[in-house]
């Protein structure tokens, strides 16, 4: 017998991906799969791709079902992840893929979401300096956002080296579809997706904004200003980001940059800095926990040039969130998880 693991918002794409790599998990074993709305109805009813949880049902969300569970894993709306943890014994090791728990100023809570700041937990990005430890000694952590993992990714070791002013960074970032979740809306639908990309909340106001900003001024990098604009992209999973920054010295060269990610992600198991001149790209990331860089240092216009690519369900969201709770769990932190992913 594994550990056992709960998945509360099981029937939700991250829910599902979450139940794909705990079924082929070495170490670990599902227990309760709950979905308030889809309660009673069978997995694979929703997840036709996991034939191995044919026979199993969905549960009620009871959070009594959920404390009985080794480790939870809340892959719910933030308002209701932080609810539901607010009921569960505070020994009892939680990561939550919201955004509840991310974010340590209430002023910046308040100024990106409409319900009361719950606090901050751990959180589980292992690749920043540090951060490996934390998470092995929490017992909650959270998961950090797809957009933010991409941006911090791409740009913390630059602005951590002196590479980059933190006061000028620019991200654009295209998503697949599977990054609005599963509940229904017009955004998302084939008919208005397919051949077309489509910027939304662009101005400043998505929610990551103030997410990568903290993680990037943890990193040493001064007070950080980002300019965020996001992006629906013509398919249904990964993350490619364009993120730059002002070089704070004239001179610096694309070898500087490519220094500075590779001394930073040395040995990191997820983590890929493609060879010089080969650009990222989201169909390589497609079912595994790797993020794949690459930089360049654009001279005419004085700026560090870092592209990122993911799986926004893989190291954006349920293969973090395994990575994390491996941690946490006192396992091997690739356990269950691919560096490799599916093509074409």
């Amino acid at each position: 017998m594994g550990v056992q693991v709960a998945v509360a918002g099981a029937s939700g794409y991250a829910g599902g991906e979450l139940l794909r790599l705990i079924t082929g998990h070495p170490d670990l074993d599902l227990g309760p799969a709950a979905a308030a709305a889809s309660a009673g109805a069978p997995v694979t009813g929703i997840h036709a791709h996991l034939p191995l949880l044919a026979g199993h049902s969905f549960e009620p969300l009871d959070p009594a079902r959920l404390a009985a569970a080794d480790l939870v894993f809340l892959a719910l709306p933030h308002e209701e992840s932080a609810a539901v943890s607010a009921t569960l014994p505070a020994g009892l090791p939680v990561v939550d893929l919201s955004a509840s728990f991310r974010l340590a100023d209430p002023a910046a809570w308040s100024a990106y979401y409409r319900t009361p700041h719950a606090g901050q937990w751990c959180y589980g990005l292992p690749e920043l300096a540090g951060a490996r430890e934390l998470i092995a000694a929490a017992r909650r952590v959270a998961a950090p956002g797809c957009y933010a993992t991409a941006a911090i990714l791409a740009l913390a070791p630059l602005l951590a080296a002196g590479l980059a002013e933190p006061g000028d960074i620019v991200i654009v970032a295209a998503s697949g579809t599977s990054g609005a979740g599963r509940s229904p809306s017009a955004a998302p639908l084939a008919t208005e997706v397919m051949g077309a990309m489509s910027a939304y909340q662009a101005g400043g106001p998505h929610r990551h904004t103030p997410e990568i900003e903290q993680a990037l001024r943890a990193a040493g990098a001064g007070e950080p200003v980002v300019s965020f604009t996001p992006a629906l992209a013509p398919m249904p999973r990964g993350i490619l980001a364009t993120c730059t920054a002002r070089l704070r010295r004239p001179g610096t060269t694309t070898p500087d940059l490519r220094d500075a990610l590779a001394t930073a992600y040395q040995g990191e198991p997820f983590v890929h800095l493609l060879p010089d001149g080969r650009w990222p790209t989201t169909a390589a990331t497609t079912g595994s926990n790797s993020a794949y860089l690459q930089a360049a240092a654009d001279a005419h216009a004085g700026r560090a040039v870092v592209v990122a690519a993911l799986d926004n369900l893989g190291k954006g969201a349920a293969g973090q969130a395994v990575q994390a709770a491996n941690l946490m769990l006192g396992l091997p932190e690739t356990a269950g998880l691919s560096t490799q992913g599916v093509a074409p």
